[in-house]
Order: structure tokens, then sequence, then C-alpha cells
């Protein structure tokens, strides 16, 4: 079932949900809103003649910062992985949803491809995969409201939370978008 408002401050406040840093005006009826970090990770086009998710690309992507006085600009048709500014942390018994805001949605603004969804015992910022699919290029200003995130019970606690030794996780403890890491597959 979606938390409420309600279980979603208790929980919080028992210490099973975190979210850092959290302002009470951001939760909201059954989801929290998440903001847009500082960084992003543009692709260097000119770096390889294709992406090959088994190898390891050097520099295939590149970090650059943006600021409230110089905003990020992604173009039409363009992809850049960003992160949250919350960082957030899942007990073994609650899944969490992440979701764009429908306002920027109507603009053309995509938050995420297939990367939605947060597993339990999750730790980090989320990773955010942008797009636009506007005609128009798109100002993106660190700080603004870019997402929400719901959280659901599970029926039982999990026997392996993310971040398991043995596991696979990838990306457990991120604090930057971090690029594909589908090569240590």
């Amino acid at each position: 079932m979606v938390l409420s408002d309600r279980t979603i401050r208790e929980q919080l406040l028992a210490g099973r949900i975190s979210i850092e840093p959290i302002d009470e005006r951001n939760i909201q009826p059954s989801s929290v809103d998440l903001h847009l970090g500082s960084r992003f990770q543009v692709f260097r086009n000119s770096r390889y003649p294709y992406i090959d998710p088994s190898m390891d690309q050097v520099g295939l992507m590149e970090l650059v910062e943006a600021t409230v006085e110089e905003p990020f600009v992604l173009h039409p048709g363009e992809f850049v992985l960003a992160a949250t500014v919350e960082r957030l942390r899942l007990p073994d018994d609650v899944v969490a949803r992440l979701e764009g805001k429908s306002s920027l949605g109507r603009l053309g603004l995509l938050i995420h491809s297939t990367a939605g969804y947060i597993d339990p015992g999750w730790e980090g910022t989320i990773t955010l995969e942008l797009s636009n699919v506007a005609n128009l290029p798109m100002v993106l200003t660190p700080g603004m409201a870019i997402g929400q995130v719901s959280f659901m019970f599970m029926t039982t606690p999990v026997d392996r939370p993310y971040g398991t030794q043995g596991l696979g996780s990838r990306y457990q403890g991120q604090s930057d978008p971090t690029p594909s890491r589908a090569h240590l597959a």
C-alpha cells in the first residue's frame, strides 16, 4: 500500500525512512517532493563511435556544474544525468517509486527512462535520467522541484536489501549523478 502523508511523517520521525534535507512543505498527500542538484553528467559524443554497455567507456560522460545564475539548458532530444539534492535511506521493508512532477511533464521533461524503482535498503541520492521531449530548450535550475517519491510497505522485510554483499548493487551510497555501471555485471 502507498504511504499517506501521515505515515510518511511517522516513518521519518521514527528514523525508518530518511530524507536529508527534508522540509515539511515538501510532504505531499502521498509523496515527497525532490529537488534538482547542481551537477550533470553529459555525453561527450566525440569520444566513442557508439555506446557498448558491456565495456567501461572512460570519458563517455563529463561532469558539469550549473548554478542558479547559470542554469543547465537541456536541449530538445538531449539526454543527461542529474541527481537529487535529497539523500534517501530506506529500511528493508519499504520500497519507493520516483515520478516526475506533472507540471514539468506537461512541458516535455521526463526525469527517468526506466530507473524509477528504489529498492529496500537503498541509501544515496537518486540519479535522474533527464530527457527533453519538447521542441524547445528547457532551463533546469539547481534547487528546483524536479520529482516526487512515494513509498510502499512490503509484505515482509526482504532477505537481501539493496547493498547486500554479493547482490551486485552498483549504486549504493552514490552522491552525484552516476553513469551506467552495466559493464560491471
